[in-house]
């Protein structure tokens, strides 16, 4: 097969098309409750489960691990499944109705006071039992969200609007932390469990009802590659020789989760345990702020081009976490956070769009399980493990009650500002092969 003309030059985008108000309505929709449901999985079940089922911190980790990898191989299946039928629509609907309830039986866990935690004599049988559950609900959250509705936005986006797109959707997951926060955190404090996870389950499962009458179908083209086989194919060495713009930018987005997650896990304790700043009030401000910038960001991305927006956002976000390196005071911290997150949240962005610009059109589902593995696994066990290793050779303590902590010191910034480094020479590897002409639409794997 001889590969496609090659694109027109990154430097030269074509004006931005539009999308129409349905195809935005359900682009918001889906992907804010869909980023609602992961901040529950991702801070509130923790919490949940060392109030309620077990303080070991092993439960956790192991619940985490198992989730991660039945999120990614979810992800790659439903996304290869959707491949193979040419449709989105069903797996997104249905798997949206389906987190949505997996995500209120969490609440079948709380006791039947709402109050006290599972009996000792049941903790083997919770652990097992949350454990599982939560792997399910990964396993249908992640092909619906992660597999399905990302590979129809990328069906139904082009590469001259695919900035304002993936800049909004980038700003999902901080602005879903707020809502969580702001309107359904008393109710944990309450100790009704239950109820939390009851109002968050049925925000869900009507996303999926709403997705049905949102979603237009694509014209996507059916592959006849089986599932699993498309899978395989994926994962060969031949693959990454057919499609390396593909490769290499995927590479760039582990690159930057690397970096990302080398802070995130622990700001927040460093914050409240190391600086002694307000954390609430630092977060809310920086994640309103730089929201607000990536939404704006986006639309700059479309009118300049990707590979000219990068890596002066790529500084941006280097130059933010220097200056959380240094801030020690409230504002001064703020400040930096907001150059940091705004950086971090354009890089995203960023490389969000560059991935689906090298998605070729008949395998844009198969390639979402690629995108979680660069996206989820591969940062979540090297970074903060980078991060760990820091904070653990700084020797930085705190005292509590008496008793002297290890506490996150600011080490982990100008750590996290090196690991970006590595994206520099893949991005330079990706403009020289854009501009010199590599295929739109990427040859299979072999051919």
């Amino acid at each position: 097969m001889e590969p496609a003309p090659g694109p027109p030059a990154a430097t030269a985008p074509a004006p931005p098309a539009p999308l129409g108000a349905r195809t935005w309505w359900a682009v918001v929709v889906l992907g804010l409750v869909g980023q609602m449901a992961w901040t529950i999985e991702n801070m509130y079940l923790n919490l949940f489960v060392y109030e309620r089922i077990s303080p070991q911190p092993g439960v956790i980790a192991v619940m985490v691990g198992v989730s991660a990898v039945a999120a990614t191989l979810a992800a790659m299946v439903v996304g290869a499944w959707s491949d193979r039928v040419g449709r989105r629509r069903p797996f997104v609907a249905i798997g949206y109705v389906a987190w949505g309830v997996l995500t209120a039986a969490f609440g079948l866990f709380s006791g039947a006071d709402g109050g006290a935690p599972v009996a000792a004599a049941s903790v083997s049988l919770a652990v097992a039992g949350i454990i599982a559950l939560d792997a399910v609900m990964s396993a249908f959250g992640a092909g619906a969200n992660d597999g399905a509705f990302n590979a129809w936005v990328t069906d139904s986006t082009v590469p001259a609007n695919r900035g304002r797109v993936d800049g909004v959707l980038s700003v999902f997951p901080l602005l879903s932390m707020l809502l969580v926060f702001g309107a359904l955190d008393p109710l944990t404090q309450a100790g009704n469990w239950m109820a939390f996870f009851g109002l968050v389950g049925a925000l869900v499962s009507l996303a999926g009802v709403a997705a049905w009458f949102l979603m237009e179908e694509r014209s996507v083209p059916a592959r006849e590659t089986p599932p699993l086989r498309a899978i395989v194919d994926e994962l060969r060495p031949s693959a990454v020789r057919a499609n390396p713009v593909l490769y290499v930018t995927l590479a760039i987005m582990a690159a930057l989760g690397i970096a990302s997650q080398v802070f995130l896990p622990y700001l927040i304790i460093y914050l409240q345990n190391y600086l002694a700043v307000p954390y609430a009030v630092v977060l809310g401000v920086v994640l309103i702020v730089a929201s607000a910038l990536t939404m704006f960001g986006g639309r700059v991305m479309d009118r300049v081009g990707k590979d000219r927006f990068f890596l002066p956002v790529v500084a941006l976000f280097a130059v933010g976490l220097l200056g959380l390196w240094v801030a020690r005071d409230l504002f001064p911290v703020i400040l930096a956070g907001i150059v940091a997150m705004a950086g971090m949240l354009s890089c995203n962005a960023t490389v969000a769009a560059m991935v689906r610009d090298a998605t070729p059109l008949d395998r844009a589902g198969v390639i979402q399980g690629l995108r979680m593995i660069a996206l989820v696994l591969v940062p979540m066990v090297i970074g903060p493990t980078i991060g760990a290793a820091v904070i653990s050779g700084a020797g930085q303590t705190y005292v509590d009650l008496g008793v002297e902590k290890p506490v996150p010191g600011p080490e982990i910034f100008p750590v996290a500002a090196l690991v970006l480094v590595l994206t520099v020479p893949a991005l330079w590897w990706w403009r020289q092969r854009l501009r010199a002409g590599a295929p739109a639409t990427p040859r299979a794997p072999g051919s």
